[in-house]
């Protein structure tokens, strides 16, 4: 046995990463990557839909980032991220423009289709804020599994779209920070109502950024896209392990954007 080292925040595990192009049925090239186990084939497959852009939401949001860089190798989950139009990251630029989750309806077709071509299983939606109202309002596609949401502003949705998902039967989760900013526990529980099948899972003690929980954000997406993997999820590592510099994400955090106006 090699020596057993700690995962931190910005440890990189092993995985098959590509950087990926999605074409969306608009015209855009939108940016992504795809990070798979690097051996066999993938328990699951995870799209992630990231926060909000004209806030600082992006692929390598820091819940999603460390998806990234850990569920390939300590659950055997893939995960496919992508910058929706007109947002940037250390991945680059997508095309296009930030549309108030109305042409993003594209962008997330985009993905699906992806996952769905190159022939990945178990399909899950994975919507943080901005993009759980992707999720919901464009998701509820015949390939997709299920929807897992790290916190749900339902900014841009409305209880119209909630009734497909009732229909479809298809699992929902939501998971809700104790000390949220915007929604409470006992909130979320009242606007999910109307989704039979809708479990919500409140965090005691996270805050809505989930900083300083991203582990238990983790595990709760395998434990619902991957059940057959034990979690919580390891937190060392035996053998090789790179460590990303994030230092150039400190200006993108919400904080920064304090003083500029939430989109109408």
């Amino acid at each position: 046995m090699g020596h057993m080292a700690a995962i931190r925040a910005n440890s990189v595990l092993p995985a098959r990463r590509e950087a990926i192009t999605l074409h969306t049925s608009d015209g855009l090239e939108l940016v992504g990557e795809l990070a798979l186990p690097v051996s066999g084939a993938p328990t699951a497959t995870i799209v992630c839909l990231h926060p909000l852009p004209t806030h600082g939401g992006m692929m390598d949001s820091h819940v999603f980032r460390k998806a990234a860089f850990r569920l390939p190798a300590l659950a055997g989950v893939a995960v496919l991220r992508f910058n929706t139009r007109g947002t940037s990251s250390l991945q680059g630029t997508s095309q296009g423009e930030f549309d108030n989750a109305r042409g993003e309806a594209y962008d997330v077709a985009a993905a699906i289709e992806y996952a769905e071509f190159h022939d990945m299983s178990n399909i899950w939606l994975v919507g943080w804020s901005f993009g759980t109202d992707l999720a919901l309002m464009h998701g509820n596609d015949p390939t997709v599994a299920g929807l897992w949401d790290c916190r749900e502003p339902l900014r841009y949705s409305t209880p119209e779209h909630l009734a497909p998902w009732a229909e479809s039967g298809k699992p929902l989760t939501a998971l809700v920070p104790e000390h949220d900013d915007y929604l409470q526990p006992s909130e979320a529980k009242q606007r999910f109502a109307t989704v039979p099948q809708a479990e919500v899972v409140g965090v005691a003690g996270a805050k809505h950024l989930w900083v300083g929980d991203a582990e238990k954000v983790l595990d709760e997406i395998v434990s619902r896209v991957a059940p057959a993997v034990a979690v919580p999820l390891p937190k060392v590592w035996d053998g090789e392990m790179e460590t990303a510099d994030t230092s150039a994400y400190a200006n993108r955090t919400t904080a920064a954007f304090t003083d500029v106006p939430m989109p109408e």
